[in-house]
């Protein structure tokens, strides 16, 4: 269907619509161009205003009490359906955190694990968070790290995940086992969870670049499903997931030709000792976004969110800070009102936002939409899914408007809704 643009209609003068209504004899009609002209006008109001009713109408009947909001480059309403009202975000938080990461780490920002030496050869390391400090990461960073310090074994490791505090606890993280629910940590490996596959008492990895290890394998059997799963490292003791991180790190460093004779324990960088290397993770910010934004890794997502507070007002990380720098983030974008954030990832349901609060972060996140998912019509979005809550935000691309911000909050048992609703809004906007 062709759906003319109000901006290409062009305007009667005031003198020729009065001729319009003043009708004359035969001799005195219109002229052809005029009569064009008129019926081009005419079309014009025929066309968009169905149009334009068209889609709200769709909107109201795939979704009649869902939350629907879409804006023109302007900020202009061009469908608003119970906007007013504010909802849960789920997952959709996640764009914001991504926003706040580009706002204040910047796209040049990489995170960091850092590395001592003393003269014992007692291996130091203390973590700064790496979101993605996963085993293809350490297969990296074990050459790195031997060449800086030779293949004399190493007496011991001293683990140090002091930048996170020990009682840190993200509200909607519940002490279970799945994956999504893994506990946030300084210094954790593969998201601080295990993938494995369990055979009676047997533990093999599911994973061909992730050695077995002894603490993977005691974890999975008590805590692990039968066949091959994805469990959280266990959150009544957050030192279980920080040990693991050292084991499989021993490990790699093995394979790079080093070893790691002694006892791995925790402890604190000795004062006065210099890094005899800095491993500078290889995924940049927004590869990493990127990554997070997809598979919707709540992680992740609380590792960067958790950063942007410590970054801008010092370690070690806490919830207040990161709220704190959020909060200041989005006054000085004029967003004082319709965005609260308790964490970063969308688990907890004390996130609460405004359609018109979240439309204007996604006005200020426009530079970096290609970071988001993007369906064949070439929109891009974001999903947010927990009980009764089945969110979708983002750009959608409209023939008339070009890329513009949409807001979708529906209940519900399923997503499919909000995913006919952006097509329809692709396909009538």
């Amino acid at each position: 269907m062709f759906y003319m643009d109000y901006s290409q209609a062009v305007e009667v003068p005031i003198e020729l619509r009065s001729r319009i209504l003043d009708y004359r004899p035969p001799e005195q009609r219109l002229t052809g161009a005029f009569m064009r002209l008129l019926a081009f006008a005419l079309a014009v109001v025929l066309l968009c205003v169905p149009a334009l009713a068209s889609i709200k109408e769709k909107v109201a009947g795939v979704a009649p009490s869902g939350v629907v909001l879409v804006l023109d480059g302007e900020g202009n309403e061009l469908v608003a359906q119970n906007a007013g009202k504010s909802f849960v975000p789920a997952s959709v938080a996640k764009v914001v955190t991504a926003w706040l990461a580009m706002e204040v780490l910047g796209s040049g920002h990489r995170f960091q694990t850092r590395f001592y030496l003393d003269s014992d050869r007692v291996l130091y390391v203390r973590g700064g968070g790496d979101p993605f400090l996963v085993s293809e990461e350490l297969a990296l960073l074990a050459p790195e790290l031997v060449a800086a310090t030779g293949k004399e074994p190493f007496a011991g490791m001293v683990l140090d995940a002091s930048y996170f505090p020990q009682e840190l606890r993200i509200p909607g993280i519940e002490d279970t086992g799945r994956a999504y629910d893994a506990l946030n940590s300084a210094l954790a490996v593969n998201f601080n969870t295990i993938h494995a596959v369990k055979t009676g008492k047997s533990v093999r990895s599911a994973e061909k670049q992730t050695p077995i290890t002894p603490l993977a394998v005691s974890q999975f059997r008590k805590r692990g499903p039968k066949g091959r799963g994805r469990i959280s490292l266990a959150q009544e003791d957050p030192s279980v997931g920080v040990r693991y991180a050292g084991e499989l790190l021993a490990v790699f460093i093995g394979k790079a030709g080093g070893n790691v004779e002694g006892e791995i324990s925790f402890g604190s960088i000795p004062e006065g000792l210099e890094p005899v290397h800095v491993h500078r993770q290889s995924r940049s910010l927004p590869e990493i976004l990127t990554q997070m934004l997809l598979g919707s890794n709540n992680y992740v997502a609380n590792q960067i969110f958790l950063e942007v507070g410590a970054h801008r007002l010092g370690g070690p990380v806490s919830l207040a800070k990161s709220q704190q720098v959020a909060e200041e983030i989005l006054a000085e974008h004029g967003i004082t009102e319709g965005i609260v954030l308790k964490e970063g990832s969308g688990i907890s349901t004390q996130n609460r936002f405004s359609t018109q609060g979240l439309a204007r972060v996604l006005a200020e996140f426009a530079p970096h939409a290609e970071l988001l998912p993007r369906t064949k019509a070439g929109s891009r979005y974001k999903t947010g899914t927990i009980p009764g809550v089945k969110a979708l935000a983002g750009y959608v691309n409209t023939t008339k408007h070009g890329m513009v911000p949409f807001v979708i909050s529906l209940g519900g048992k399923t997503g499919k809704a909000r995913f006919r609703l952006l097509r329809a809004l692709e396909l009538g906007l």
